[in-house]
């Protein structure tokens, strides 16, 4: 029996719905499920995040405080 063992930290790519620059975050696996807030590191603009699982990888979707 082989058993898969997620890293509960994760870098991700990921692009801010405000400004579209992209740059990188560390997602935390722990966080599966909920949606936090993190500034974005160019334009300082706060961006929703929300943290999802699939086939053992960790999925980001990013949207902003407004939508």
């Amino acid at each position: 029996m082989c058993e898969v063992y997620m890293n509960p930290l994760d870098n991700h790519t990921i692009q801010c719905p405000y400004c579209g620059e992209w740059f990188e975050v560390v997602l935390d696996a722990t966080m599966l499920g909920d949606e936090y807030i993190e500034d974005c590191q160019v334009c300082c603009r706060p961006i929703l995040f929300f943290v999802t699982e699939a086939s053992g990888e960790l999925i980001v979707s990013v949207r902003t405080e407004n939508d």
